[in-house]
């Protein structure tokens, strides 16, 4: 049996919450999941100079919008709480002093412009930059006499100068460090707050995190807080760290702009714009699943029931994954079409609403959008696509624009205008207002009047629509209804009549 696995994931409000940072929920999500484990959401809040106040609530909602539940975090509690850690300050004071006091960290009472003057020195002499460890030396003396100055201080890591430290990482296998290689980390900053190194490590271990699933920018970091565990005489957590994501040319890795797809269209980065954009949850879910890590080497589609099954921390490449832009947009396509209409019309509701102007109320009520859902579901590839398609439904009058529109191939203005009357005759005449008497009706009067059929369609879709392409013509007359449908073709004859006689 598989012991239960406790996992985090740890996004900072200083920025949106990006794709990439969305995969890595995603991953120590279903381990959690796959596990009958638990997974905890943290908010690493620490750096307060590059906090936005509107962050983190569009990071919640992102997540929770994605499908990802939490067992624990800041709004739902937990054991462990707080799970804030700017509400943690005295865990990780308390934990600097007890470094201090056991030989494993040091005050550094060096100023910025000391610093700065460091650095010069080391670029012009053409050696290493980085803290040359002044302060670890310093006498008891030494250090009385700095701190009667009232020289602010920070808490530094001292890194042992010799040996080194391995990473068992269970996504890439073991990676060495060499100890010299490694600076002496600020661990708790001047204002009290403590940086990253300080604060992961000693929420993790006080969280009793089992896993640390974080993507590979922060490899370079694992031996400062193996270090750490060390020092404390904890146990270490296992390391997987998930791989980068490319560029869709494969050249690079993605940033924090939007993304251009080889057919130059751009995809957002942010995870909070998807759903404004009209992706839906699942299909996101899949599609960034499926980036680093498969189901197999053929399914491509997949619910979150079945990844958790199938998923293994192991089964994740190493290598940087390319982002397939190509393939996102299919794949929601696929997921809208699974959708049943209601739960499609459930779903477009909020976009034509926001799209169309039209209260969310008003088009629940509406059963023109039910007809004409079915005749649409095939062509979305986004929930956003819909308003552009179905606009006319709602529009008091259609402006058909040129009148020439009107007029079929190898069909001159006057055979239209003869069609159109033969069309709204026939029309009118309809008794049963559905897709069968309407197709049977307007293929019936294309036979008689001896025309194609696409002679007799496309001045009605011009008409009824304004749009050379629309949805299928028999749903979009069900859909407009039979009033509305004579009004317009009425209007766009009495346009082409009078463009007639102005020429």
């Amino acid at each position: 049996m598989t012991t239960p696995a406790r996992t985090r994931f740890a996004p900072s409000p200083t920025g949106y919450l990006h794709i990439g940072g969305a995969r890595t929920a995603i991953f120590a999500w279903l381990h959690a999941r796959h596990t009958n484990g638990q997974f905890i959401l943290r908010i690493e809040d620490t750096d307060r100079k590059r906090y936005m106040p509107d962050a983190l609530d569009k990071i919640i909602e992102g997540l929770r919008w994605l499908g990802l539940d939490w067992d624990e975090g800041p709004d739902v509690g937990g054991p462990h709480a707080p799970y804030t850690q700017s509400e943690r300050l005295p865990m990780y004071q308390e934990a600097a002093d007890w470094l201090i006091e056991h030989g494993h960290a040091y005050r550094c009472y060096c100023t910025p412009d000391e610093l700065a003057e460091m650095r010069e020195k080391q670029q012009a002499n053409k050696e290493k930059i980085g803290y040359d460890r002044r302060c670890r030396w310093l006498t008891p003396e030494e250090r009385a006499a700095k701190e009667a100055e009232g020289r602010s201080w920070v808490v530094r890591l001292a890194v042992p100068l010799e040996g080194s430290v391995t990473i068992d990482d269970l996504i890439r296998g073991p990676v060495t460090f060499n100890n010299a290689e490694l600076q002496d980390a600020v661990l708790l900053k001047a204002d009290g707050y403590p940086t990253y190194h300080l604060a992961v490590v000693v929420d993790d271990h006080d969280m009793e995190i089992t896993h640390v699933i974080r993507g590979e920018e922060w490899i370079s970091s694992a031996p400062l807080h193996v270090h750490l565990y060390h020092a404390f005489g904890w146990n270490l957590p296992v390391f997987a760290h998930t791989p980068s994501i490319l560029k869709p040319s494969g050249k690079g890795k993605i940033s924090k702009r939007a993304l251009l797809t080889p057919d130059g269209s751009t995809i957002p980065v942010m995870l909070h714009e998807f759903p404004e954009l009209g992706y839906l949850p699942e299909a996101l879910f899949n599609f960034l699943s499926g980036i680093g890590w498969s189901l197999d080497d053929h399914t491509e589609i997949y619910d979150r029931e079945t990844a958790i099954k199938h998923f293994d921390l192991k089964d994740i490449n190493p290598g940087p994954a390319r982002f397939p832009a190509e393939k996102l947009e299919w794949m929601n396509g696929v997921y809208i079409r699974m959708l049943s209409i209601d739960e499609l019309v459930e779903r477009l509701i909020p976009y034509l609403s926001r799209d169309l102007g039209i209260p969310e109320e008003a088009l629940a009520r509406d059963e023109r959008l039910r007809i004409i859902a079915p005749a649409i579901q095939e062509r979305l590839k986004k929930l956003t696509d819909a308003a552009p398609l179905i606009d006319f439904l709602f529009a008091d009058e259609i402006d058909i624009g040129d009148p020439k529109l009107l007029i079929p191939r190898k069909t001159t203005p006057e055979q239209t205008a003869n069609i159109l009357a033969e069309i709204i005759a026939a029309l009118a005449q309809v008794d049963v207002w559905d897709e069968a008497t309407l197709e049977e009706t307007l293929r019936g009067l294309a036979a008689k009047m001896g025309l194609k059929a696409g002679q007799v369609f496309s001045p009605i879709r011009q008409a009824v629509t304004g749009k050379k392409v629309a949805p299928p013509l028999f749903a979009t007359l069900v859909a407009v209804g039979r009033e509305k449908t004579l009004q317009r073709l009425r209007n766009a004859l009495n346009r082409l009549e009078q463009s007639l006689q102005n020429h």
